[in-house]
């Protein structure tokens, strides 16, 4: 096939933290292991292989999906795919009962399907087509989660899963807590559990950013306060307020502790929204450019004043451009902490602030184009005290330290 190694882009894939994996050199050795050249690492929940497991619907667009990868390209700069290595019947026979949803049930005998894990910060983020009308041919309402917040996962449902296969949600379902609100208006994790109304009011910019954002797909809002037990009466009516000068109900749910009698109150109330009228509507077009795509999610999502796009990501659109690729949908890879790509940035954003691309890349299988804002990486790392220092076992094979 003449490729040039210089131009591979089909990372390694590997499910586990590891950041020294990120930029490595293979090939070392003789002649017999291969050519020298740089490759990358990315975790599996953000490889293009999960995503065409998520949208394909059968075994033949599965097989679709990932014969037009492109891996690279030849000396004379012709994209090369995947279906050119020839293997790709063998690559589905090793993913044909993955594309299959898992039925489980819930404590109470509720059926769900747990099929499907792309992250919502690095991929995008909701679980699969499969599984999804699966649970709409068999039940009369569905509830499917979109990952993190509702400016990655809930924009991504909307924006690729929804119009790739002519679907579209009657309500949408934003999940919040009067901690995390705390948090956004400035209270120190370890200080959460006190009353603070002051702070509930300031962090509540960063809900109501996403009441204003989830309102732009033309969709009912819901807000689910999942209820903790150091919330106050003063702070749940506070709550309540807000959310309603902001246009939607906040209905407490306390599903967690109660189980499904908890959460009677939240279902009445999605039932509700969903015999409202809606007028679902994609937040951008696909004819647009790629800058254009990604300049709308930046400023009607993200809510920055101006895009910066580096060079070698701008090179790279071009390219994709010319070969075609205009048409696709984006899959913003940014920081889950913030609506920003800056983790620090809490509440709402910072008006003008600037939204930074670092890079781009092509998935032509899944049907997407990723967009790497800020310094998100698609290889985390381990945090600077591991999980795995709080863990321990017994003589008796108790563990400890798990959660």
């Amino acid at each position: 096939l003449s490729i040039d190694p210089r131009t591979i882009t089909w990372k390694r894939c590997v499910d586990l933290n590891d950041r020294s994996l990120r930029n490595v050199i293979v090939g070392l050795g003789t002649r017999i292991d291969g050519v020298p050249r740089e490759s990358h690492f990315q975790i599996s929940v953000a490889s293009e292989i999960m995503a065409i497991v998520c949208l394909s619907k059968s075994i033949s667009e599965l097989k679709e999906r990932i014969s037009r990868i492109i891996i690279g390209q030849t000396y004379a700069k012709e994209d090369v795919t995947f279906g050119q290595l020839g293997c790709t019947g063998a690559v589905a026979a090793l993913l044909k009962d993955a594309i299959r949803p898992n039925l489980v049930q819930t404590l109470e005998h509720t059926p769900a399907f747990i099929h499907g894990g792309p992250f919502a910060n690095i991929a995008h983020g909701c679980n699969s087509i499969n599984a999804t009308m699966c649970a709409l041919a068999c039940g009369d309402y569905v509830v499917t989660e979109a990952g993190f917040a509702a400016d990655l996962g809930a924009e991504k449902f909307m924006d690729i899963k929804c119009r790739m296969n002519g679907i579209s949600p009657d309500a949408v379902v934003i999940v919040a807590t009067i901690r995390a609100l705390k948090m956004h208006g400035g209270v120190a994790k370890a200080n959460l559990s006190e009353k603070n109304t002051a702070a509930l009011e300031k962090g509540f910019e960063n809900l109501k950013v996403h009441i204003e954002n989830m309102a732009k797909f033309g969709v009912p809002v819901v807000v689910a306060v999942n209820k903790f037990v150091s919330d106050t009466e003063d702070e749940i009516s506070a709550l309540e307020k807000l959310t309603s000068s902001a246009g939607a109900r906040a209905v407490l749910c306390e599903g967690w502790g109660k189980g499904g009698s908890g959460a009677v109150e939240l279902a009445d109330a999605v039932v509700q929204m969903c015999s409202q009228p809606s007028d679902f509507k994609n937040i951008y077009p696909l004819e647009a450019s790629i800058e254009e795509k990604i300049n709308i999610l930046a400023k009607e999502i993200y809510r920055a004043g101006s895009v910066e796009i580096e060079d070698k990501a701008k090179k790279k659109i071009r390219q994709y451009e010319d070969a075609g690729f205009k048409n696709l949908p984006i899959c913003m890879a940014k920081t889950q902490n913030s609506i920003s790509h800056d983790k620090g940035m809490l509440g709402a954003p910072v008006p003008g602030y600037v939204f930074p691309v670092r890079d781009v890349q092509l998935y032509s299988g899944a049907g997407f184009i990723v967009v790497f804002a800020g310094d998100i990486v698609d290889m985390p790392g381990l945090p600077k005290v591991p999980a795995a220092q709080n863990i321990d076992v017994d003589d008796n094979g108790v563990i400890s330290g798990l959660f």
